[in-house]
């Protein structure tokens, strides 16, 4: 019994000490890196709303012939 309870106590202390040396280990993007990333979020941002749009002006016209025409 002590050591089922010893084995429930591990696993959150094992989680908290790898969160800790992980966080420990991160370091800040400098402002190079910042404006890549940046740019790349944008980028992508960019893309998949203009694949949603489009996506969007091909379906209106399709759905109105098929509903329009029931």
């Amino acid at each position: 019994m002590a050591d089922q309870v010893e084995g429930l106590i591990d696993i959150p202390r094992e989680f908290l000490k790898d969160g800790v040396q992980f966080v420990n280990k991160c370091q800040k993007p400098d402002k190079k890196e910042f404006i890549k990333i940046s740019q790349a979020i944008a980028i992508g941002f960019l893309i998949m709303g203009t694949v949603g749009y489009v996506v969007k002006l091909i379906h209106i016209p399709i759905n109105n012939i098929l509903v329009g025409a029931a």
